[in-house]
């Protein structure tokens, strides 16, 4: 992915944060964790910074586990902050 990233030269990441990949997610049956969520955010963080200068935008798109998406949307937003 790096080397697309610097083929490519973005502006910017933009992000299309959906959590209905948790464990928890009643629909899409696959076994993301709460701290898988933070570890992918914090990659494409440490992209963003080698690549266009940091700058993300996150938009919430889905997530059907209320309890679930609580606790990812929390870690996804501490580790853009970090």
């Amino acid at each position: 992915m790096a080397p697309a990233l610097a083929a490519f030269k973005p502006d910017f990441i933009l992000i299309s944060a959906g959590f209905d990949a948790h464990q928890s997610d009643p629909l899409a049956s696959l076994q993301v964790t709460d701290e898988g969520f933070s570890e992918m955010t914090q990659i494409v963080r440490s992209l963003a910074e080698t690549h266009c200068g940091g700058r993300i935008v996150s938009c919430l798109e889905g997530g059907y586990n209320l309890a679930a998406l609580a606790r990812s949307v929390g870690r996804h937003l501490e580790a853009l902050s970090a």
